[in-house]
């Protein structure tokens, strides 16, 4: 039988050497696991680096709602509030497409004519008329409904520590769009104007509706 010859220690020896088989097997399993195994960096407290799962979502465990809302207004929800707008045409052919029990938020940019203005109280609306129905947009400070965060489509549950979260920063975001609002009184009524608004649409509604952008004196 033909055995390899190994030179160790300056001297020859082959795999039947005695103990030297048994030993060239442990080295190599030895190689073989080291060779597997990922260095892991540690920190100047001797703790590990996890490196961060790339498949994993983001992580605002330590973020307020606040903090949350103002991260997504400007990069995020309006470039996607702009850019998925429908006209109020394809509002009503969306909403016409729901069953009975569905509902589904979208951004909305339209003009309109200011019918009403309730400026009193904690639940404040704007009465708007556009090509003839009547949609009310809410003005706070209370505003209901989940419109803003909803119709963003990449603001998702799963991103959240629970629901309790997922409900502040679509509270956050509410108060994030009514912060950049001009000051709306009487003076309004008869008004043309511009709007990009948030909506849930149902079967029978359109409800929650909050306006992101709204200009006065626009032309229909």
């Amino acid at each position: 039988m033909q055995l390899s010859v190994l030179r160790t220690w300056g001297k020859q020896v082959t795999l039947d050497t005695p103990g030297i088989g048994r030993k060239l097997t442990t080295w190599a399993l030895a190689l073989l696991l080291l060779s597997a195994c990922d260095v892991v960096k540690l920190d100047r407290d001797g703790k590990p680096i996890i490196p961060a799962d790339p498949s994993a979502g983001p992580d605002y465990s330590d973020q307020t709602p606040q903090q949350i809302a103002q991260e997504f207004w400007g990069p995020k929800v309006m470039p996607a509030a702009h850019g998925q707008a429908l006209d109020w045409p394809a509002v009503k052919q969306a909403q016409g497409k729901l069953n009975s029990t569905d509902t589904k938020s979208v951004y909305s940019k339209f003009s309109a004519k200011v019918a009403a203005v309730d400026a009193d109280g904690m639940e404040r609306k704007l009465t708007l008329n556009v090509n003839g129905d009547t949609v009310l947009v809410q003005l706070g400070p209370v505003i209901k409904g989940n419109a803003v965060r909803d119709a963003a489509g990449f603001i998702r549950f799963e991103d959240f520590k629970n629901q309790v979260q997922f409900a502040q920063v679509s509270r956050a975001l509410n108060k994030q769009a009514l912060s950049g609002l001009p000051a709306i009184d009487a003076s309004w009524v008869g008004q043309p104007v511009d709007v990009l608004a948030a909506f849930t649409l149902s079967h029978g509604s359109i409800d929650d509706g909050v306006a992101l952008e709204i200009k006065r004196g626009a032309s229909q």
